[in-house]
C-alpha cells in the first residue's frame, strides 16, 4: 500500500487541496471524522468522480457551467480519438462530474440512455491501492467488472478497476498515485485539458458548492439490507443511520432507508427501498421511470446555502415547495433553537432546518433535473450535524408527493 494511505482520515485529498479547502472547513461541510485506514480492508480515500450518461453531453455540460457554476477542466471525444462518445469533466470545489453522451450510432451509451434516461452510471472512488481493494472484493464475493489495469499519458499513470453495485451502477476505483508518483493530468489518461468560453454573470460567487456530501441509491423492495450488507462486507463501510416506520412515512406513502459510510465519512450512501403504503412512494416512481435501481440524488455541500439557492433560482432552478406552516410551527422553533439564519429568511427561500445531538443542518431539494422524475440534487449546509434531516422527512415527502400527484404518479 502506498504511503498516501497513511493518515488518510486526517489529511486532505488532492482534489480538496486543489479546491482550496482546509480540514476544518471540510469537517464542517461533510461531517468528516478521523479513522485509522491501516485497519480497513478496503480503504477509500474519498470521491473521485460522478459519471452521468445523458442524451446530449454538449448541452448538459453547458447547463452545469451556466446554471450550477461548475468549471470545465477536461474533455474526451472524437477530436481526442474517442469515436464512441463525448465526455466533459466539470469541477466545483472537490467535486468532479463527468458528463458522457453518445456520438457513434452504435454506442452502448445509447441503449443505456434509452432505458434509464439521464442518470448516474458510475460513482468513482479514489483509493490508495486498487489491488488491495479488488482482492478484498473478490474475497467477499463482489462482481468484478474490470480487473486492475493501468493507463498512461504524458501526465503520468493511473491504476483503475471496477466493481458492480446496485442496478447497472458501478464503482470505478481510481488510484492516482502509482509507484510513488501522483498523476498530474486534468482527469485520467485519454482526457485533455479543456476550458470554456462561458463567462459567469458579474458578481457571481466563485462556486456554488464545495464538496459532495452523499449519494442516495434507490433499490427494489426487499433489497435494501442486501446492499447494506454488500457495503459492509465488501467495502468495510460502517452503518451510520437507519430510518424505518413512522420516521419516514406520510399518510400515503412510505419507504425505508439505511446509511452506510466509509471509515472517514467522506463517502456516504443512504440506501432506500419502498415500503408498503396506501399509494406509491417516491422510490416506486423512481424505479418505474429509471427502469430499475440507481442513484436518486446527490447532496452538494455548501458553506452558504442562502447564496447558493438565490443564485440557482436566478438561473431558473426549481426547488420543492414547503408550506409556511412548517416554519410557523412552535414545536419546530423550540426544537431547532438558534441557527445562523433567521427562520424568516429560511421561510422566504423554503429551506428546511433540522437539529440533532451534534448540531444542525440546512437543506433544500430541487425538483427532478431531467425529463423523467428520477435524478435530483440536494443542497446541504452542515453545522456539526452528522445526520440527514430526519426531522424534515415528513415535510419533504409530503412536498414530493404533491409533485408526484401533479405528474399522475402518486
Amino acid at each position: 500500500m502506498t504511503n498516501n494511505a497513511v493518515h488518510a482520515g486526517t489529511t486532505l485529498t488532492e482534489q480538496e487541496s486543489q479546491a482550496g479547502l482546509d480540514l476544518r472547513q471540510l469537517q464542517e461541510l461533510v461531517g468528516l471524522v478521523d479513522y485509522d485506514p491501516s485497519t480497513d480492508p478496503f480503504p477509500v480515500t474519498g470521491w473521485d468522480s460522478i459519471v452521468f450518461v445523458v442524451g446530449n453531453a454538449t448541452m448538459t455540460a453547458h447547463y452545469y457551467q451556466s446554471v450550477w457554476g461548475m468549471e470545465l477542466v477536461a474533455y474526451a471525444g472524437p477530436e481526442t480519438g474517442n469515436r464512441d462518445h463525448k465526455a466533459f469533466v466539470l469541477r466545483s470545489g472537490s467535486i468532479r462530474f463527468v458528463i458522457k453522451g453518445a456520438v457513434a450510432p452504435d454506442s452502448p451509451l445509447i441503449a443505456h440512455h434509452a432505458k434509464h434516461g439521464d442518470g448516474v452510471v458510475d460513482i468513482g472512488l479514489e483509493v490508495p491501492d486498487v489491488d488491495v481493494c479488488i482482492a478484498q472484493a473478490k474475497r467477499a464475493g463482489a462482481t468484478i467488472l474490470a480487473e486492475p489495469y493501468e493507463v498512461s499519458d504524458e501526465f503520468g499513470t493511473v491504476r483503475l478497476a471496477a466493481i458492480a453495485t446496485y442496478g447497472e451502477t458501478r464503482h470505478t476505483l481510481v488510484q492516482r498515485v502509482v509507484n510513488g508518483v501522483r498523476y498530474a493530468g486534468p482527469h485520467v489518461p485519454g482526457y485533455v485539458p479543456r476550458t470554456s468560453g462561458f463567462v459567469k454573470r458579474e458578481g457571481s460567487p466563485k462556486r456554488l458548492f464545495q464538496a459532495l456530501d452523499h449519494v442516495v441509491g434507490n433499490v427494489e423492495l426487499g433489497k435494501m439490507d442486501e446492499w447494506v450488507e454488500f457495503y459492509n462486507k465488501v467495502m468495510g463501510f460502517v452503518n451510520m443511520a437507519e430510518f424505518v416506520g413512522d420516521d419516514i412515512a406520510t399518510d400515503y406513502s412510505a419507504l425505508m432507508s439505511k446509511v452506510v459510510a466509509n471509515g472517514n465519512h467522506r463517502v456516504k450512501f443512504p440506501l432506500n427501498e419502498p415500503a408498503i403504503a396506501k399509494k406509491r412512494s417516491q422510490i416506486d416512481e423512481y424505479l418505474d421511470f429509471y427502469a430499475g435501481p440507481g442513484a436518486q440524488h446527490l447532496a452538494l455541500a455548501t458553506n452558504d446555502i442562502l447564496q447558493t439557492v438565490d443564485a440557482l433560482r436566478l438561473e431558473g432552478v426549481e426547488f420543492l415547495d414547503t408550506p409556511d406552516a412548517y416554519y410557523d410551527d412552535p414545536e419546530l422553533r423550540a426544537r431547532i433553537g438558534h441557527v445562523r439564519v433567521p427562520i424568516e429568511e429560511l421561510k422566504t427561500r423554503k429551506i428546511l432546518v433540522d437539529r440533532d445531538e451534534d448540531g444542525y443542518l440546512l437543506q433544500i431539494f430541487t425538483k427532478p433535473l431531467g425529463d423523467r422524475p428520477t435524478v435530483f440534487f440536494e443542497i446541504i449546509e452542515r453545522h456539526g450535524s452528522l445526520g440527514f434531516g430526519k426531522g424534515n422527512f415528513k415535510a419533504l415527502f409530503e412536498s414530493i408527493e404533491r409533485e408526484q400527484d401533479k405528474r399522475g404518479n402518486l
